[in-house]
């Protein structure tokens, strides 16, 4: 470990490795003269090595670098709750880095609780997401923190400025002006950002893509596509094609599967919580599928009601995390709500894979509450059709009611309107519909 400077004040940084990260090391140093403690945690990014993240970071002059597998924990304490949420912001985007960002915001407090620390940093700019998301994590963790922000702070304009600040600072950084992408990635999937991507206009370029093939290229022999059997127990991810597995271990074989059949892109606008829109490209190959397949078991296993409403919970715990709030009391309560829907998602779904796409084509369940003797309209059908009768009159009845009185008081309502209340009414209107259509056809050229 590196003599630490016991006359500093210290500072907590979350640590990537990128360029806004590894640019914050010597300008925290230089601007508030802070003996800087990285934190770098493995979420199952993609890296060259965390042992070669934390030489990077004492090589930029950090006094420490704590190296921490995060993967077990989030796979097991924060995908599941994420499964059970079937967790897509705006029912399209998995939530990929603001998943992961609770989770790192945690590591960070216990770091500056050992160390004596009385700040955190994070190299997030000002107009993005992940600045919510980190201080409002640390902030409900321990309020008594005080949270520095350096490139909201800092006048380094562009990533083009930064990566010239950090060239002459001597940083070794890996964003360069022919690949300028902000990418974040972790298990369940990638983020990817900036450069020509900012052009809504302007289709992704082939090389921002890590985790899944073209799907044009994707394998597309008679006996290609990929049927996987995902197992479920109480919601959570269990096994794949009858092998016991855990569920880490499903998201990474997941990703490989989804990934090489082309499965997983997304190119969307964001609504981010600042208030601006912005062009996103995310790769969530294993994430989606998964997604798919356990929304399709609760199909066949949630009561009625508790799956339409479950809907809105869904959403409204995707807004929560999506804007930072894990660890907020609502949240909280949701999650309560979502584990008690989950005691009965035990199955098993079949989907299949094809040249970018996933298919759900198979489930079962000793839970499902789909029974054939109704459903089928065979010899076999138990379903007492007689009953439909009075069972539309009730549900119908007070409708009809306030139609009636409605109709007797001359209160045509705009749903009246487009009817015609006599038979001569009727007659006339269909009259000038049928003339219009004849003349329509007699106008019409003759061919042969």
């Amino acid at each position: 470990m590196t003599q630490q400077n016991t006359t500093k004040d210290k500072v907590i940084l979350a640590y990537s490795g990128g360029l806004d990260t590894s640019v914050c090391i010597k300008w925290l140093q230089e601007k508030y003269d802070l003996d800087v403690i990285a934190v770098a945690g493995d979420l199952g990014q993609d890296h060259a090595g965390l042992e070669a993240i934390k030489a990077k970071a004492l090589a930029s002059g950090a006094i420490e670098c704590l190296v921490v597998d995060m993967r077990q924990t989030f796979a097991d304490e924060y995908l599941t709750c994420a499964m059970a949420a079937n967790a897509l912001y705006e029912n399209k985007y998995p939530l990929v880095s603001a998943l992961s960002r609770p989770l790192i915001a945690k590591h960070l407090v216990d770091a500056a609780h050992a160390y004596g620390a009385k700040y955190i940093a994070h190299g997030c700019t000002g107009k993005g997401n992940d600045q919510v998301r980190f201080e409002s994590s640390i902030l409900m963790l321990d309020p008594e923190l005080e949270i520095i922000a350096p490139v909201r702070d800092w006048d380094l304009g562009s990533r083009e400025e930064e990566m010239a600040w950090a060239e002459a600072h001597g940083i070794d950084v890996p964003t360069t002006k022919a690949s300028p992408y902000s990418i974040d990635d972790n298990l369940w999937g990638r983020a990817i950002e900036c450069g020509v991507l900012e052009d809504p206009w302007a289709e992704p370029p082939a090389d921002i893509y890590t985790m899944t093939v073209d799907p044009t290229e994707a394998p597309d022999a008679p006996d290609a596509p990929a049927y996987v059997d995902v197992a479920f127990e109480h919601g959570v991810p269990c096994a794949l094609n009858g092998q016991a597995m855990d569920y880490l271990d499903i998201i990474y074989a997941m990703n490989d599967i989804a990934g090489s059949n082309g499965y997983g892109r997304l190119d969307m606008i964001e609504n981010r919580l600042v208030g601006v829109k912005s062009r996103e490209c995310y790769e969530v190959p294993g994430a989606l599928a998964l997604i798919q397949a356990h929304k399709a078991l609760e199909d066949l296993c949630l009561e009625r009601s508790v799956l339409h409403y479950k809907l809105g919970i869904e959403q409204t715990w995707a807004e929560q995390v999506y804007n930072g709030l894990w660890f907020s009391p609502l949240k909280e309560a949701l999650d309560a709500f979502l584990a008690d829907t989950q005691q009965c998602v035990t199955g098993t779904i079949k989907l299949k894979f094809y040249k970018g796409s996933c298919t759900v084509v198979g489930r079962k369940s000793d839970y499902s509450l789909y029974t054939y003797e109704l459903a089928t309209y065979s010899a076999e059908d138990e379903f007492d059709q007689q009953a439909a009768k009075g069972f539309i009159d009730l549900h119908a009845l007070t409708c009809k009611v306030w139609a009636k009185n409605r109709l007797s008081m001359g209160a045509k309502m705009h749903q009246f309107n487009a009817v015609g209340s006599t038979a001569d009414e009727f007659t006339a209107e269909n009259s000038a519909v049928v003339e219009e259509a004849e003349a329509v056809i007699a106008a019409a050229p003759v061919t042969a």
